[in-house]
């Protein structure tokens, strides 16, 4: 199995544990497309990206970086079909209508990094290495160290782990903004998701989905545009029937109670 989806009280959990090091390849890519068929009209609310592996000599990994090994002998245009391909399945994972947290362990590197752009938060153990080798290797950053990394963490810091390859530490990551917190292992590190993942899966489904929809289309946008987005998504809310089953259910939601919300309907900016 190229990917492992198990799924829990509105929580879906990805466990990345195959091949040689969790490298990223074809058959990973079409288990990811197919993923986000799935998680992008159930019921799941939040998605848990995760992992136990770790090599032979015991050190823990994340994702070691893509399958390079598979494209010995591609042409050129297969290769930049591929890599087109890959950009394109983790922009809809980016945009998948629910709340997704990547918790990293261990070795990070290249798509390992990349990855965790595509999560709207991430948590770091302490033992995770995050680094960019591609420009040593005569190409660069294909799936968002390029495009989108500088918007995470700005573009000095962008350029500096893109055009040096620098391996930095979980410590150095938290302070450059490349996670938002520090665990102390994974175990540590899936209670404190799944304490988030608790309370954003209580909430509405359509809502979380234009929530992060607005937010992430405001980015780049003018001030008025950004004003409009939030104005068509509140609206959408309300044409869905959500805000009206949140009134009548609020004191149920006081009190930290299951609310019989209504299937998901995603707001389009």
């Amino acid at each position: 199995m190229a990917l492992s989806l198990s799924k829990k009280d509105g929580i879906a959990y990805l466990s990345f544990d195959h091949g040689k090091a969790n490298e990223m390849g074809t058959a990973q890519l079409e288990a990811f497309s197919a993923l986000c068929d799935e998680l992008e009209t159930d019921d799941s609310r939040v998605l848990i990206t995760y992992s136990r592996r770790r090599s032979k000599r015991g050190t823990p990994i994340f994702v070691a970086g893509a399958n390079v090994t598979e494209r010995v002998g591609w042409s050129r245009d297969k290769v930049a079909r591929h890599v087109r391909y890959q950009r394109d399945v983790l922009r809809r994972v980016r945009a998948l209508p629910l709340f997704h947290i990547a918790l990293v362990n261990g070795v990070a590197l290249g798509w390992g990094t990349e990855y965790t752009l595509t999560a709207d938060y991430r948590i770091g153990c302490k033992d995770s290495i995050y680094g960019l080798p591609e420009t040593g290797l005569g190409i660069l950053p294909g799936a968002g160290g390029t495009a989108e990394l500088w918007a995470q963490i700005g573009l000095p810091q962008a350029l500096r782990l893109g055009m040096t390859g620098e391996r930095i530490s979980a410590d150095e990551a938290y302070r450059i903004g490349l996670i938002q917190e520090l665990c102390e292992d994974v175990d540590a590190g899936l209670a404190r998701a799944e304490a988030l993942a608790s309370r954003a899966a209580k909430n509405s489904p359509t809502a979380l989905a234009a929530f992060k929809r607005a937010a992430l289309a405001a980015v780049g946008a003018s001030q008025e545009q950004r004003v409009d987005i939030e104005a068509r998504a509140y609206e959408h809310c309300l044409d869905s029937g959500e805000a009206a089953i949140g009134r009548a259910h609020f004191d149920q939601i006081r009190a930290g109670e299951a609310v019989p919300w209504g299937d998901l309907e995603v707001f389009e900016p």
